[in-house]
């Protein structure tokens, strides 16, 4: 069985509809474990050696952020910048995420129509969130097309559920 590592990286989860929906529909899931960082780490600062064996013990890291000007939350640029290090995720000797999986799910505030060439934004979804493509790449990862929820305030309860329903469905899907 896959095991996946959801890293939820939500600075306001306590008043999150979406994320906070998420995670209660991965709860229990078998081979699924969530770690939420901002809960863990209040203080920003991480212990690096015990992320990397949390992200040891699983084929699959699953990147779970709200889209804040066109990225992710800061607090998750950091655990990627501290814990995918030379020597380790790369570089010399740095194998240790070869042939796992990474994937991002990612809730916006604005509609699906805005992320198009041609429209508000004038880049896709995908082209925004290529850096997470190019990091999977990096530290040799293969990289699964991301779950996606646009106009996030506009879902009702029952919406909401469904939606939850199908990130299930993504998470436990092998890749």
């Amino acid at each position: 069985m896959t095991k996946t590592l959801v890293i939820v990286a939500h600075p306001d989860l306590e008043n999150s509809r979406i994320n906070a929906a998420w995670i209660d529909a991965l709860s229990g899931l078998p081979g699924v474990t969530v770690h939420d960082l901002y809960e863990k780490y209040p203080s920003r600062v991480f212990d690096v050696e015990f992320e990397q064996g949390l992200v040891d013990e699983h084929d699959r890291i699953v990147l779970q952020f709200p889209f804040q000007w066109y990225s992710c939350p800061p607090l998750l640029k950091q655990w990627l910048d501290e814990v995918f290090t030379s020597g380790w995720a790369y570089g010399p000797n740095g194998h240790a995420l070869e042939g796992r999986t990474l994937a991002i799910a990612v809730s916006t505030w604005s509609r699906e129509a805005d992320y198009q060439r041609d429209s508000r934004y004038g880049r896709s979804i995908e082209d925004l969130t290529s850096p997470f493509e190019v990091t999977a790449l990096r530290v040799g990862m293969r990289y699964q097309p991301g779950f996606f929820l646009h106009s996030s305030g506009d879902y009702s309860d029952s919406e909401l559920s469904e939606n939850a329903r199908q990130y299930q469905q993504f998470i436990l899907e092998p890749y």
